[in-house]
């Protein structure tokens, strides 16, 4: 009893001290690395999020009516005003249970040329035909003579909690992502493309961080954001403490009338978009990437066969590099220095994943099914049992 109070303490303490929800760090959750003024991927400059978030109705299901718990999420790797600015990138799937649309080009051609955008399994057409379609209302390609795009759409499933197949997700809430896109601090949580998925036996969803390094004479930033919807509670560890084993009775998902599925426990999905503002050519971004998995096994994640674990980084250094018809000159980090970007990777994706769990509030959607939040004051008990609760 002691303890809960002191974790209930705690917690006023964070809800005073921001504006914002508490995120894993006001708990008093360790981790390694210095992060950037808002811990969030838009730290690296130029980055902008923005979210279209779709929650309406409860009760039984009716396709085509709902309940309604999905969204979109929108980032621009050098903001919407740059239009076509294209930046070097690539990307790297752990397991192929999902889709992100346009990562063929991405990789032939070391070039991203479009934001991403992330939403639910069943809305990445209509995502994409509504981002082809704004392209062309905006001169996204700013007058040239452009006759093929690639847009870059991804997803995870959110069909535990959402009306999946009454397709609700439609042009005016990705025009409304877009808008929303801004730099700074972002929302984490049930909003976007996240709004109705579940983590590790918890409520998930969107979350970010980031790290600063420095590269002799040359600070650079690593910035992550994930779409958090995977993995088996049993498996789910914070800080090195195995809280779902700890948590394993507490706060199950509740299925009251749950959708026909041959969903395993521990299938589901992550997408992690990383972003860095060090001079990284395509198949080095190639390597960042394949690091993201680390940052997920450490939290739990164990690339089910049901998982679609795909992730994608690029670079906002070398702006001129893109060109159609003049050879470039771009600047290249020496292999040799990458260590410090591979470390500061990992550690971003961790606490992403992380904070997005701390963010997420429970959520009733169809049929009353029910995903809990991530209990506060469970965790910092649980922390302080195994004397990992930073001080």
């Amino acid at each position: 009893m002691k303890r809960t109070i002191i974790a209930f303490i705690v917690m006023l303490i964070c809800f005073q001290s921001y504006s914002q929800k508490p995120r894993a760090r006001d708990l008093g959750i360790p981790f390694v690395g210095e992060t950037g003024e808002f811990n969030a991927i838009t730290d690296v400059e130029g980055v902008e999020v923005g979210y279209s978030t779709m929650i309406s109705g409860k009760g039984e299901n009716v396709v085509g009516k709902g309940p309604v718990r999905t969204g979109v999420t929108a980032i621009f790797p050098r903001g919407k005003a740059k239009k076509f600015s294209p930046v070097y990138a690539n990307w790297y799937s752990l397991n192929g249970n999902g889709e992100m649309t346009g990562t063929t080009w991405v990789t032939e051609s070391g070039f991203l040329e479009t934001p991403i955008m992330i939403t639910n399994t069943n809305s990445v057409g209509v995502v994409r035909d509504a981002i082809l379609k704004w392209y062309v209302d905006t001169d996204w390609y700013s007058g040239e003579d452009w006759w093929y795009t690639y847009p870059v759409v991804a997803e995870t499933y959110d069909g535990f909690l959402n009306d999946i197949y009454g397709f609700h997700v439609k042009e005016e809430n990705v025009l409304e992502a877009i808008e929303n896109s801004s730099t700074g601090k972002i929302e984490e949580g049930n909003v976007g493309g996240g709004t109705g998925m579940m983590c590790l036996g918890f409520k998930g969803g969107t979350g970010t961080s980031s790290r600063v390094i420095k590269i002799k004479d040359s600070t650079y930033t690593i910035g992550a954001i994930v779409q958090s919807n995977f993995g088996a509670k049993r498996n789910l560890s914070i800080a090195g403490v195995p809280v779902g084993m700890e948590l394993k009775d507490t706060l199950n998902y509740k299925f009251n009338a749950p959708p026909k599925s041959r969903r395993q426990e521990g299938d589901g999905s992550i997408i992690v978009i990383i972003a860095t503002d060090a001079p990284l050519l395509p198949h080095q971004l190639k390597r960042i990437a394949q690091r993201i998995p680390l940052g997920i096994g450490i939290v739990g994640g164990r690339g089910s066969n049901g998982s679609g674990d795909i992730f994608l980084a690029f670079s906002t250094a070398n702006e001129q590099a893109f060109n159609r018809d003049e050879t470039t000159t771009v600047q290249s980090m020496p292999n040799d220095q990458l260590m410090p970007v591979f470390e500061a990777t990992v550690q971003a994706v961790e606490e992403a994943i992380i904070n997005a769990m701390v963010a997420a509030e429970t959520m009733e959607g169809i049929n009353g099914n029910k995903a809990y939040a991530l209990p506060h004051d469970l965790l910092i008990e649980t922390l302080k049992k195994y004397n990992r609760l930073k001080q």
